[in-house]
């Protein structure tokens, strides 16, 4: 498979080394292999880092294992920057110095590329009575707003993506119902995704329809300042006061959880209890909070040390071009994850720290997160169907191997270098995990000890499975074709084995191996998640697409399914939920009426004509897509005549779309009514304002948030609009207005998400018509003997316009372009 197209735009962006002046320093992969195997090498002894160095460019080799994209981009390099995506840091104290504390830990590193978890459950309720300064606690979601906007407005990561965030709370909290909820108004909390930590006490309340309590720790205890951290269990144990601020229905706050999950796919939910109960430091450290994609809890200040095995990689003798189905090399396969499990524990020491208390906290637990990537890609190379029970055998003896390797590396890895420092042996021995390893990886634990707390993990991989050019992490393929627009024109890209198959099969109906993600049931995409669950001693991340006709009923079965097969966490996305809040028609009663007798119609000319000269001015404006060139025309009197809209560089849809939108509103001025064309216009803003999308740009007064808001805002600048809820008039408009449109509204002249220094276009080899072939692997969707096309469920992608952006694995990133969101 040839290494250009997106792969190779991808790798040049964001992991080949560049110079202090941005330079290219690296054009290959192989380059790339051999500086971080000979970087990651150095922490063994000098005697034997020839040795380690050659075994780490083995498994790199051909993206066998693919570490995580800052230690791609950083080991080798000599920059002190840090190899770790992901970060928790501890809940916040209450009180105003403690949640900017946690707010400049938050800045801190996502100004280093790092996602940040945090629980929020340690913040007093709304209203509460703050003494200090007489007055009431606006509550944590209010603070949730604040977290939100500097992740998505404040911190632009290299230019190149915004931060990203999981705020998370207990379903104790008292304001727990305005957490679940807050996200169906798609204006707000834009900047983070959420999350409700759920116990198994809630669950079983649940079940038994039983009340629920909302509590939280009485604020005149004398020791509340002191001891509070949010940790429920342990205050009350401390003999802590509690104060219970509502009862509702165990089944009622379930409803609303499964309701705002169908409406706008959030909050996710995550058995925090289970986690806790099953995690393998158990007896010494008390998991807060997930990172942002959801796959590793973790305590305060505890860190994701991340990589993947590329299962496609060890799939042999496959021809799908002759339909012969290939074998799974688990001999291959077992010695090579020995080899990624030393690659991680030796991440733990060459990364640099920004923050003592992380490092602290990694090398006491030495925790890694060794996961896999292209599930998908291996199941059709093998020909089989993914969520098929053949698929869950196969899925089962994988995890095993990968399971039981990773602990007999760590186990051997411990005989030379020693156990991880918070190591007991007898306590560790007790874990539920622990317990469920064969007898004789137990005793060899037990014996030499172990290097790595918690090992396992199955993580986003969105930009590293796209180098790589298989699908992400546990996900299915995401779509077979698409549309892309290149310098060749239009393009259908294919995914690469699909492209394989038909080249021998053109006219042949795709077999129903060849499965996405929107051809597999909600129920499909668990199955593979609960097997894999069973061997992964952390999380996993996975998106559970359901169609747009499922239903709340259905999404309380699959929420109940996940927690009774033993998941720690679940993300649902329903097709179309994103695009806006979607409300359920009730039935109503049709009474017959006698029929009407109508006024016959008189004909009218449908539009003014269009003088041949108009006078006109084009303003600049900033959209979550990208620059929008809005030119206005007016009559003779000043009245507004038409509107033009121009997409900056942009794929051909988006400029379709925003053609579509400039039309529509020149029709509406230009056709014949007694209603005055300002008056008009008064309606267009009216209708287009604050219109939600997936994302937006701008903060404050100045957020835009859609294509559509941005044209309203435009048109309501030029007539002295101000829209407030309503659309009235005023004598100018406002310098706050004005800085929304003159092109810099997030301080450097970009839109939010845009890449400010992106690879120029000729560095990167254009494809042809191999790009077809080759291009990609995409986690999918579609009906097996229908044109996964015609079911897309891809976005428009904010940074080249095309119709690629995928939202999986709680994250989304640009089949096209690379472009990620994580």
């Amino acid at each position: 498979m040839k290494f250009d197209g997106v792969r190779q735009k991808v790798f040049l962006d964001r992991y080949a080394l560049k110079g202090v002046e941005g330079e290219l320093l690296e054009s290959t992969p192989e380059e790339m292999w051999r500086r971080v195997a000979n970087g990651i090498a150095k922490q063994e002894k000098k005697s034997q880092q020839a040795k380690w160095e050659g075994e780490f460019y083995r498994v790199l080799e051909d993206f066998k294992f693919v570490p995580g994209g800052r230690i791609l981009s950083g080991a080798g390099t000599g920059y002190e920057v840090t190899y770790f995506n992901c970060f928790v840091i501890p809940s916040p104290k209450d009180s105003r110095h403690g949640i900017l504390e946690s707010l400049g830990q938050l800045i801190e590193i996502q100004s280093r590329a790092g996602g940040v978890g945090l629980n929020l459950s340690s913040l007093r309720p709304r209203g509460s009575r703050v003494k200090k300064v007489n007055g009431t606690s606006s509550g944590p979601i209010n603070w949730a707003t604040l977290f939100s906007v500097a992740t998505h407005d404040i911190v632009q990561q290299g230019g190149s993506r915004r931060g990203a965030t999981m705020l998370m709370l207990w379903d104790w909290h008292p304001d727990i119902e305005e957490f679940i909820t807050v996200k169906q108004d798609l204006t707000k909390i834009n900047g983070a995704n959420l999350s409700v930590c759920v116990s198994d006490a809630f669950m079983e309340a649940v079940k038994a329809d039983k009340p629920w309590d909302l509590v939280y720790p009485d604020l005149s205890d004398p020791n509340y300042d002191r001891d509070w951290d949010g940790d429920l269990a342990g205050w009350k144990e401390k003999g802590g006061k509690v104060i219970v601020y509502k009862t509702v229905q165990a089944k009622e706050l379930w409803d609303l959880i499964c309701t705002a999950a169908w409406q706008s796919a959030e909050p996710g939910l995550h058995f925090l209890d289970r986690s806790n109960k099953r995690s393998n430091t158990w007896y010494f450290e008390k998991l807060l909070a997930t990172n942002p994609c959801g796959e590793q809890p973790l305590g305060g200040w505890a860190v994701c040390n991340l990589g993947a095995m590329n299962l496609s990689a060890y799939v042999k003798n496959d021809d799908l071009r002759n339909d012969k189905a290939g074998t799974f090399d688990y001999e291959s396969f077992g010695r090579d994850v020995q080899v990624a499990m030393r690659f991680l524990d030796n991440v733990i020491d060459d990364t640099y720290y920004f923050f003592k208390e992380n490092e602290t906290v990694a090398k006491d637990i030495r925790r890694t997160g060794l996961g896999i990537m292209g599930i998908a890609d291996t199941f059709i190379k093998m020909k089989i169907r993914y969520g098929s029970e053949e698929s869950e055998k196969v899925s089962k003896k994988i995890f095993e191997a990968l399971r039981d390797n990773a602990y007999i590396a760590s186990a051997d890895i411990a005989k030379e270098k020693g156990s991880f420092i918070k190591y007991e042996r007898d306590q560790y021995q007790k874990g539920y995990h622990i317990q469920a390893l064969p007898k004789a990886i137990r005793e060899k634990i037990y014996k030499q000890g172990i290097r790595n707390a918690v090992l396992l993990t199955i993580a986003p991989t969105g930009t590293t499975s796209l180098i790589a050019a298989v699908s992400s992490g546990v996900e299915p393929v995401y779509e077979f074709e698409y549309s892309h627009n290149g310098r060749l024109g239009k393009q259908m890209v294919y995914h690469g084995l699909y492209s394989e198959w038909k080249e021998s099969h053109p006219d042949a109906e795709r077999p129903d191996y060849f499965v996405g993600a929107n051809d597999l049931t909600p129920e499909d995409h668990v199955k593979i998640q609960t097997v894999a669950q069973e061997y992964i001693d952390s999380s996993i991340s996975k998106t559970v697409n359901a169609p747009n006709h499922h239903t709340v009923e259905d999404v309380k079965e699959l929420y109940m399914s996940a927690y009774d097969n033993g998941l720690k966490g679940v993300t649902y996305f329903r097709d179309g939920s994103r695009l806006g809040v979607l409300q359920r028609e009730e039935k109503k009663e049709v009474k017959e009426e006698a029929p009407v007798v109508r006024e016959p119609v008189i004909p009218v000319t449908p539009r003014v004509p269009r003088p041949m000269m108009l006078t006109g001015v084009t303003y600049k404006a900033d959209s979550p897509t990208g620059k929008l060139y809005v030119t206005v025309n007016q009559d003779e009197k000043g009245d507004m005549f038409e509107v033009f809209i121009n997409h900056g560089k942009s794929g051909s849809d988006l400029m379709a779309l925003a053609d579509a939108l400039g039309r529509m509103v020149s029709f509406v001025l230009r056709i014949h009514s007694p209603v005055p064309a300002r008056e008009r216009v008064r309606e267009i803003v009216s209708e287009l304002a604050g219109i939600g999308g997936s994302r937006s740009s701008g903060f404050g007064e100045n957020r835009v948030r859609s294509l559509p808001d941005a044209i309203s805002k435009v048109l309501a600048r030029h007539c002295e609009f101000r829209v407030n809820g309503k659309v009235e008039d005023k004598a100018s408009y406002t310098e706050a207005q004005a800085i929304l449109l003159n092109g810099t509204s997030n301080g450097n002249g970009h839109a939010n998400g845009v890449a400010t220094t992106p690879i120029q276009a000729d560095a990167v080899i254009d494809g042809g018509q191999d790009l077809i072939a080759n291009q990609l692997t995409l986690p999918q969707t579609g009906v097996a003997a229908v044109s996964s096309a015609s079911t897309s469920l891809f976005d428009i992608c904010p940074e080249c316009g095309s119709g690629s952006f995928a939202y999986e694995e709680g994250c989304k990133k640009c089949y096209a372009c690379g472009y990620s969101e994580c």
